[in-house]
């Protein structure tokens, strides 16, 4: 899913809303998945019930027929060895390859669609009434929205292998993709200050705070946002629209484009906007290019996320 400028600030609503349900869910009972702030349960036993997003999603058995309408999610469920449960994804889920994509629309679902490929189980990262509706099927929604650092990664994957008895696979994937951060921010030299950078979603200025999922990655990368101090960025989720001035009067360290294939923005096409060829990242060489979907997703490639971003700071130190 290409959470393109517009899609981000609903994405970051959804998230607060779920560490909220997070901070206010009862303990887990026998049989049932623990909530965000908890242990995994350690068995794939059915039926359970799992705590996310604000609401209970009870399971029956175990399902053979997932219905994927969020790409984050599609990448989560190949990841812990789910795919052979999954019957059909959302027109936008373009990884793995051989994920069975269909027209399913992610943010504007038909119900009918859905139910026509018959699932015993729907994800979402969206919900807006989809889990309603599809009550009437008797057709449980688990909803997995974006979160606001990685421990909610984490309890995403964690009740994702509740949700589809891959828990062995859901905590194998938590291991290695804690691994894998922590090799990399090992990495990290100390700095006396963090390092100051522009993120950019879209061409239309569009950025994000250290207070959302993708700041708090680079924040383990010893980085911070320009965007930190622009007005209105708390009322914007964290996805604030910032204007081409404001980002040359902070002139950051680096310029970080995550909107390469959608926009189609270069090293090139940021020096020649007017003004920022004097940005000191833009004549320091300091402008780290992104491919889109690893920057929008927050599944399994967190890690290639943040190499990206560190070889690229690595390559501008030297």
């Amino acid at each position: 899913m290409r959470f393109h400028s517009r899609r981000w600030p609903a994405a970051a609503v959804l998230a607060a809303a779920a560490l909220l349900a997070a901070a206010c869910g009862a303990p887990a009972s026998p049989g049932t998945a623990s909530s965000p702030a908890g242990r995994p349960v350690a068995s794939g036993s059915f039926p359970v019930s799992i705590a996310a997003a604000g609401s209970v999603v009870r399971i029956a058995a175990r399902p053979a027929a997932i219905v994927s309408l969020s790409p984050t999610a599609t990448e989560m469920l190949y990841a812990i060895g789910a795919g052979p449960q999954v019957k059909a994804v959302d027109s936008l889920s373009d990884y793995p390859p051989g994920a069975p994509v269909t027209k399913l629309a992610a943010f504007q679902p038909n119900v009918e669609a859905i139910v026509a490929y018959k699932p015993d189980l729907v994800i979402t990262s969206n919900d807006t009434g989809l889990a309603k509706k599809l009550a009437a099927f008797s057709v449980p929604v688990l909803n997995l929205p974006a979160p606001a650092a990685v421990a909610g990664e984490y309890a995403e994957f964690r009740e994702l292998g509740q949700a589809t008895g891959d828990v062995a696979g859901a905590q194998r994937e938590i291991a290695a993709l804690r691994a894998g951060i922590a090799r990399i921010v090992a990495a990290v030299p100390h700095r006396a200050r963090p390092l100051s950078y522009y993120y950019e979603l879209d061409q239309t200025y569009y950025s994000v705070t250290s207070a959302t999922f993708v700041g708090s990655l680079l924040r383990m990368l010893g980085m911070k946002s320009i965007a930190d101090s622009a007005s209105g960025a708390a009322s914007a989720g964290g996805y604030p629209k910032l204007s081409p001035e404001f980002v040359v009067r902070a002139n950051p360290d680096y310029i970080i484009l995550a909107d390469t294939v959608c926009c189609h923005q270069s090293a090139a096409t940021v020096a020649a906007r007017p003004g920022w060829s004097t940005l000191s990242a833009v004549k320091d060489g300091h402008v780290i290019t992104l491919n889109d979907d690893i920057a929008s997703r927050w599944g399994p490639r967190v890690a290639s996320l943040m190499q990206a971003v560190e070889t690229g700071i690595s390559k501008g130190t030297k």
